[in-house]
């Protein structure tokens, strides 16, 4: 098959929302659709339920949350879809942040009854920054929630998008009858019953009708002509050029625990969502159909399998197709590598592949040449940008507790840092390490990964910085720098890959250095 037509097969997208609003379960009955699973698992840590395929890691089972994104992918009416599925807590946005560089497209998940809330606005924001096209999925119809237009009005009006329905409730929570689907012109009659794998579709093209009153009953029918008026008076047409430039957003009704409007949307989704798209590199555009193979690394996890100490990192491929055992340019490190079990992603099963196309997600065995935002091609010298560091914002230093396991402990922090769950930082005055992070909770799955995976123990002290500063003088050799350097050396440190890093004890103290040594530059991010 050409290349052009295996990039029209395919489609990556990631799946963000606040936490707890089912976007793991949504994964989960989207690989059902697939028939890429054969039984969805309730992702709850209740340990008689099945974890949910998309869960990988120990503690996501038993704490119910996706700690680390997961890849899945499966095939579909002749699609080849690729999942990028998100942790949603706020502790491990980075992670998600950076994900959103790989996809597509984006389906956002939004909780019936909670509507939009705060994590999920930080998100949205991204994706609108990158004009990455969304479909919004409102989710769990089966309880009592807000009104439907109550809540298109929310998504409008907090997270900044211009909507438009492609499928309405009848009825909510109690009263809950099902979906009109205006896509399709078709009605999903709710049954309630969640083994049920597919529910019934009804055709019906004029909803004047009188079978509609036969099928719901007269007070529901006439209420869904009334809104369905409504929808068509109010929103916009469905445009799929505003779509694909991020300019409008279809929105789905469905309950995923049900498996209720997921075909719905999953039948809409894989034909209006974009192909492989185009990715910006430092160099110049990239388009996806170009000839010779280019991907970048945007995530990578260790310990995929705890018995065989593997670390995996995963690569988004954007143009040409990557074959296995083929030498490809590691551009950072300016050297040839090849790789000769590269794994794709297929439900909870690795399994090795010999081709991928763009779109694709591999996974390489890594031994430690990767870090993230690293660049392969088949020889061109290109650096894809858009994968930064942020500045943490918890600040621990990290003790061993085990004396005898110091080696483990060092192998530990340090792939766990490659990975990107958190950032290390050595002070210049003592050579202690400290560990930075986005949320508090990192610290917890940081010594439970230690402990369950390396077998070493750690503990923590708790250190006040405001912020970590990245450092960039504008004279390395200048008197300013060298006494910044001696009046500030306690709180100097490095990062992993040698850069020096202020660490600032208070935003005073940020902003008193900043006018005192104005010919150099303190950044927030490790990508200035």
């Amino acid at each position: 098959m050409s290349l052009e037509k295996e990039i029209k097969k395919r489609r990556t997208f990631g799946i963000i929302s606040h936490p707890d609003a089912g976007k793991t379960t949504l994964t989960e009955k989207l690989l059902l659709f697939g028939g890429a699973i054969q039984e969805a698992g309730a992702v709850k840590s209740n340990k008689i339920k099945k974890g949910a395929t998309s869960d990988f890691m120990e503690i996501e089972r038993q704490r119910g949350i996706s700690v680390a994104t997961s890849v899945l992918a499966f095939e579909y009416n002749n699609i080849k879809i690729n999942i990028l599925d998100t942790p949603g807590h706020k502790d491990f946005a980075e992670d998600t942040f950076r994900t959103l560089t790989a996809v597509d497209s984006v389906i956002v998940v939004i909780d019936v009854a909670k509507g939009v809330e705060e994590q999920t606005e930080k998100l949205v924001e991204v994706c609108r920054m990158r004009n990455i096209p969304m479909i919004v999925f409102i989710n769990k119809l089966d309880r009592e929630g807000k009104d439907a237009f109550d809540l298109l009005d929310e998504i409008e009006q907090k997270l900044g998008l211009t909507v438009t329905p492609l499928s309405f409730p009848i009825g909510m929570g109690y009263d809950f009858k099902g979906i009109y689907n205006i896509w399709e012109k078709n009605i999903n009659l709710f049954t309630g019953d969640s083994r049920k794998d597919i529910e019934d579709t009804i055709e019906i093209s004029d909803l004047s009708s009188s079978d509609l009153n036969q099928l719901i009953g007269d007070k529901a029918a006439d209420k869904l002509r009334e809104e369905v008026e409504l929808v068509e008076g109010i929103y916009p047409e469905f445009n799929k050029e505003d779509y694909l430039n991020g300019k409008l957003q279809p929105v789905f009704f469905g309950s995923a625990l049900n498996n209720f409007g997921v075909r719905e949307l999953l039948d809409c989704f894989i034909e209006i969502a974009p192909q492989p798209r185009p990715k910006q590199s430092e160099e110049r555009l990239v388009l996806p159909n170009e000839p010779k193979f280019t991907g970048f690394v945007f995530k990578i996890h260790a310990n995929m399998d705890p018995n065989h100490r593997d670390r995996l990192a995963f690569i988004k491929i954007v143009s040409g197709k990557f074959e296995r055992n083929t030498p490809y340019l590691h551009v950072r490190h300016n050297k040839k590598l090849k790789f000769s079990s590269p794994n794709a992603f297929f439900a909870e099963k690795k399994e090795i592949v010999d081709v991928s196309y763009p779109g694709d997600i591999v996974g390489l065995h890594d031994t430690g040449n990767f870090k993230i935002g690293d660049t392969l091609t088949e020889g061109e010298v290109l650096n894809y940008k858009g994968i930064p560091s942020f500045s943490p914002e918890h600040f621990r230093y990290i003790n061993n507790a085990d004396p005898m396991k110091a080696k483990q402990l060092f192998k530990g922090i340090d792939q766990l840092m490659d990975e990107g769950v958190a950032q290390l930082f050595t002070l210049d005055l003592n050579g202690r390490k400290v560990i930075g992070t986005v949320g508090a909770l990192q610290y917890e799955v940081i010594q439970y990964r230690l402990e369950h995976e390396y077998g070493a123990k750690c503990s923590y002290e708790p250190l006040n910085v405001y912020k970590a500063c990245w450092v960039e003088p504008d004279n390395p050799k200048s008197e300013e720098f060298k006494e910044f350097l001696r009046v500030k050396q306690k709180f100097m440190a490095r990062d992993k890959h040698d850069q020096l890093v202020f660490l600032a004890d208070s935003s005073f103290s940020l902003q008193m250095t900043q006018q005192k040594y104005p010919n150099i530059k303190f950044h927030f991010t490790s990508e200035y």
